[in-house]
């Protein structure tokens, strides 16, 4: 269970606090105060409830981004089973930002990519903070050809503050690597799922999301930039960061009522970082819910039916 509490997360770790602190007290004496630790962990449920059923874009923000969120490398061990992890682009290197390889999902096996930032100093550095560079996308568009061949269902997940702008990313071919992926993804002939787990930044998020189902953790964020950016672009001013995650609709629900994403996987009361064992199990009934309903349709089907859900996205109106 995280420990680490938000600005708006406050009372609740004060409370549970309070809670620690009585069991540690009946731990070292006789006194009875199992009712007074039962009635502060409702309490506590109750806080809980109030504050995450006002929550706003802002601080549905920073839950996508919590330190403790779980991240790709979590749900690999507690959705899937037997991930053996496949490396390398076959023409640069080994980007560790994007982590990909043969899972079993149930009684399937299945293809599974994701993005990773990392925790902690050394691997948020080893995973580039979770912003792929070329090389992690052609890992992934590598990976997607290799489950296609074995009729491997996809399985992506997405969590990324944006692809890589660095200098030697952008002569490494960054646009045309992410072009590439998205056109073969279009394309493929087998089942493909994308989640987005965490934050859904940019066309380095769009580039492991073009699935024939696309969900979204409930409080994960989808959009085209962050609102810090959008703030420095629209007022010249990133602190009006909060004003732009209000009018930006990037939360699970405004994303669903936008038609961009399918469905929306519940995570448990306080968040996936508060009880990531139950978020995961929340995770992997949504993925097999919708995976045996992809299963059964003919791969040119399929191939049609992705591709018309994304001409279908958005609306044109001619002069």
């Amino acid at each position: 269970m995280s420990r680490t509490f938000l600005e708006f997360e406050r009372p609740i770790g004060e409370l549970m606090a309070k809670v620690d602190e009585l069991r540690e007290l009946e731990s070292r004496s006789e006194i009875d105060i199992a009712g007074e630790i039962v009635r502060l962990e409702e309490e506590v449920r109750q806080v809980t409830g109030r504050i995450f059923a006002k929550l706003t874009p802002w601080q549905k923000t920073h839950l996508s981004r919590h330190p403790d969120r779980p991240f790709t490398t979590d749900y690999l061990g507690l959705v899937f089973r037997d991930f053996v992890e496949l490396h390398g682009d076959r023409t640069f290197g080994d980007d560790r930002a994007v982590i990909g390889g043969l899972a079993r999902l149930d009684d399937r096996n299945v293809m599974v990519i994701g993005q990773e930032k990392g925790r902690g100093t050394k691997e948020k550095v080893l995973r580039n903070f979770g912003m792929p560079s070329p090389e992690g996308y052609r890992k992934a568009l590598r990976l997607m050809k290799l489950a296609e061949k074995f009729s491997l269902p996809i399985i992506c997940l997405v969590d990324t503050p944006g692809a890589y702008p660095g200098k030697g990313a952008e002569e490494r071919g960054q646009a045309e690597a992410i072009a590439r992926l998205l056109k073969t993804m279009i394309q493929l002939t087998v089942p493909v799922i994308s989640v987005v787990i965490g934050e859904g930044g940019s066309g380095g998020a769009l580039a492991l999301g073009l699935g024939n189902r696309v969900l979204m953790m409930q409080y994960a964020t989808y959009s085209v930039i962050s609102p810090e950016g959008c703030a420095s672009i629209l007022w010249k001013d990133a602190a009006k960061a909060e004003v732009a995650a209000g009018a930006m609709r990037i939360t699970a629900e405004e994303i669903l009522e936008l038609k961009v994403i399918d469905a929306i996987v519940r995570e448990p009361l306080g968040g996936a970082h508060r009880h990531p064992e139950e978020a995961a199990r929340l995770l992997r009934e949504a993925l097999i819910h919708h995976l045996q309903e992809l299963m059964g349709k003919p791969g040119e089907v399929l191939t049609r039916e992705r591709y018309e859900k994304f001409l279908a996205m958005g609306m044109v109106q001619e002069a």
